[in-house]
């Protein structure tokens, strides 16, 4: 399977509910390592232990496919609070 960016924004909006996704290619364009921004309101009560297993196990496959997967997941209100649009 391959991924990209386009995809990989479009899966996790869909499973996590996500109001923004943010999704960098670190690869160099091979679609082998993402860093993504993930704010949702599922993340809200979860720390985040929590909120990396809740997107580790939404993306099971999909992160099985790829060298490297790195996360940063907020609330709306902490996006917010940090200055996010």
């Amino acid at each position: 399977m391959s991924i990209t960016t386009e995809s990989l924004k479009a899966i996790i909006e869909e499973r996590l509910e996500a109001t923004l996704v943010q999704v960098e290619d670190m690869s160099g364009g091979c679609g082998q390592a993402f860093a993504v921004i993930i704010v949702s309101p599922k993340f809200t009560g979860k720390n985040k232990l929590m909120r990396h297993r809740l997107v580790n196990n939404s993306l099971k496959e999909e992160i099985a496919s790829i060298h490297a997967f790195t996360q940063k997941g907020y609330t709306p209100e902490e996006w917010k609070a940090q200055g996010g649009q």
